[in-house]
């Protein structure tokens, strides 16, 4: 699961760095300096997501060159990083660090913060949903999940 939750954070900053930083415009990374700054944090964002992408990938690859990859593990894995990484973003660095928030200009941000985080316990949920999934047909010797 590990090495599948690294490529579902990896996956999650891509899409927020390409979706609301880049098309949408809404926010840069860091937020608190000038337009400049704002660029060269999602630079660095960026590739620190490229970085563990393809970490996670080399970790994926030799789990398979072993055959020792547990379908079930990986889709827990990414669902786990994807939601872990939308929460920590909604809540520390939109909240607690405050770098930046989901999008200006709006009369409240309420209603972003609630789908943001929203979204973020859904994929949470589901992970863990098939997480314990994962770990019952492990238990039981069953092939099903391998």
């Amino acid at each position: 699961m590990a090495a599948t939750a690294l490529i579902g954070v990896a996956v999650m900053a891509a899409v927020d760095e390409i979706v609301f930083h880049q098309l949408l415009a809404w926010h840069h990374f860091f937020d608190r300096s000038t337009p400049a700054i704002g660029l060269v944090s999602d630079g660095l964002l960026h590739t620190a997501e490229l970085l563990a992408l393809v970490a996670g990938f080399v970790l994926w690859a030799d789990l398979r060159r072993r055959r020792a990859l547990s379908p079930a593990h990986a889709w827990a894995g990414l669902l786990l990083g994807l939601g872990g990484f939308q929460l920590f973003d909604g809540l520390v660095n939109h909240k607690v660090f405050r770098l930046h928030q989901i999008r200006y200009g709006v009369p409240d941000l309420l209603l972003y913060d609630l789908l943001w985080n929203g979204a973020a316990l859904v994929l949470l949920a589901a992970g863990t949903l098939l997480a314990i999934r994962a770990r019952r047909i492990a238990r039981h010797g069953s092939g099903a999940g391998r």
